[in-house]
């Protein structure tokens, strides 16, 4: 228990702050189930969300950045004669994670305002339901609970591609469930051969334990399939798009914006702290793969008509940078990656957002359908603008602090693996900008548009806030990365304390 903060100003009748936040949504599911008018359903939804938004920030007005310990600590008895416990806390790697995830989940519900007709309540059941999986894996510190959680977000993310999505919805929402759910009976693996080895489902105890390197070696392989999966790395990715494409936009904000970051987060926090010498030795493999990726995802996204196909070939290439970030295993690579996941959350997030906001009035994401609208909306292209370049990680938005700082981590590392990542930038700025020149002004044919009608207070009162942190992380990114400084350079540490195993594990691999 020395690795975890308990902050009594932070409890309320003798519930955490975190357990609060965890089981709000999921208490405001249960209130719906007897509400019967589809408004009053938007509204309480809405209040629910906004409600664990604003409880939630605290979180980092309290949050202590000069230590690596989980603040916010919570821990009781679940099932003792098993050694599971309930057990939560946070640290820096999370901390932006949990107010991401807040943040978006009332963004979320006012994008489905108009978009979802049918089955309110059950759709808002099911975001609500999400909502505190999602949390939950960033939060939680056993194991077990980890997997309950991490394996709860499967069945709500199914229903809202399977009930409320496009043509080919059955296609994609199988083929979603198979992937991830493949990926999670390998994390199932590890978690078992984890505790036989230590008796514990801890999981800041299983860290820096000093297995044996045929035991790292296994455990990481299973750790990285269940994480890759999720990313979606190269060449895990082929189920990314379906599920994009053929969900509605909440689910595609919630599905780019917080549940790949679940497998970037796995990586931080259990690849590197509890295998370090196999993270060592398998660690060129990833980066080459992170390449193939950030590459892979610009040239398709450079050949996509349908803007949601593109922007969702964009996640694959902008997580790559993330996984490259993470793999170089220096500070500035680090810290560029976890930014970056909040900055893809924001900006990926928004731009799946707004290509709903279009399908709302064309009935199409073709680009043909949305060619020179900027002529009869020009409040969305000045939006869509920004949230453009911030994708290309253009100077002065939030992408450009993340993805330099990934850069510069990556030069430091290796000069060649770095280079071959600089045309994904080049990429991104083609895909985006050639999208941005056809929505805006089109060509010398574009259909009538005439009928088309600028976004509502409720629209602007969506994309706001996310525009309002493109520029302050782009800007002053000082008070996002204050708070990781202290866990990277401890999980650094723990990394480099056990590199001495990585010449031998070496061998294990033909």
């Amino acid at each position: 228990m020395d690795f975890l903060l308990i902050n009594e100003s932070y409890k309320f009748f003798d519930i955490g702050i975190l357990s609060i936040i965890i089981f709000l949504p999921v208490l405001g599911s249960l209130v719906l189930l007897f509400i019967n008018n589809d408004n009053a359903v938007r509204y309480f939804a809405l209040v629910v969300t906004v409600a664990n938004a604003v409880i939630s920030l605290p979180l980092y007005w309290g949050f202590d950045p000069t230590t690596p310990k989980y603040q916010f600590g919570e821990h009781h008895a679940w099932f003792p004669g098993l050694d599971i416990w309930y057990t939560l806390g946070i640290d820096g790697i999370s901390l932006l994670l949990v107010l991401m995830t807040t943040l978006l989940m009332p963004l979320c519900v006012l994008g489905s305002w108009k978009y979802i007709q049918k089955r309110v309540k059950e759709f808002m059941i099911c975001l609500l339901i999400m909502e505190t999986s999602m949390l939950g894996v960033f939060m939680a510190l056993d194991f077990v609970l980890f997997y309950i959680l991490w394996e709860a977000m499967l069945i709500p993310m199914y229903l809202l591609i399977a009930v409320w999505g496009g043509p080919r919805k059955t296609y994609a929402s199988i083929k979603f469930f198979l992937y991830t759910l493949a990926g999670s009976v390998m994390l199932l693996v590890a978690l078992i051969a984890l505790y036989l080895k230590t008796g514990s489902f801890s999981i800041p105890n299983m860290m820096g334990q000093g297995y044996s390197t045929v035991f790292q070696f296994w455990v990481f392989l299973a750790f990285f399939l269940a994480f890759a999966i999720k990313v979606p790395m190269f060449p895990f990715h082929t189920w990314l798009p379906a599920a994009h494409v053929e969900a509605p936009t909440a689910g595609s904000v919630v599905l780019a914006s917080v549940l790949l970051k679940m497998g970037t987060y796995g990586f931080l926090r259990f690849c590197l702290p509890i295998t370090p010498d196999a993270t060592f030795t398998f660690m060129p493999y990833i980066l080459w793969l992170s390449i193939a990726g950030i590459l892979y995802g610009g040239f398709t996204a450079l050949a996509q008509s349908d803007m949601k196909k593109l922007v969702a070939y964009s996640s694959v290439g902008h997580m790559g940078f993330v996984t490259l970030g993470i793999f170089v295993l220096n500070k500035n690579g680090i810290e560029g990656a976890m930014l970056q996941m909040i900055n893809h959350g924001v900006t990926t997030g928004a731009l799946f957002l707004m290509v709903g906001m279009i399908y709302e009035r064309t009935h199409s994401r073709e680009l043909a359908m949305a060619t020179g609208v900027g002529k009869f909306m020009p409040l969305y292209v000045i939006f869509l603008g920004f949230f453009s370049l911030s994708s290309l990680a253009f100077p002065g938005t939030n992408s450009f602090v993340g993805e330099f700082l990934v850069l510069a981590g990556g030069f430091t590392h290796s000069t060649l693996i770095a280079s071959f990542a600089i045309p994904g930038a080049v990429l991104a700025a083609a895909y985006m900008l050639r999208m941005l020149q056809k929505v805006v002004w089109g060509g010398t044919k574009n259909p009538d548009q005439s009928y088309l009608f600028d976004l509502d207070a409720r629209e602007v009162i969506t994309l706001a806030p996310l525009l309002l942190f493109v520029f302050w992380i782009g800007l002053g990114p000082s008070p996002f990365l204050d708070v990781m400084h202290t866990s990277v350079h401890h999980l650094i540490e723990q990394v480099n304390a056990a590199s001495h195993g990585a010449t031998t594990m070496a061998s294990l691999i033909p």
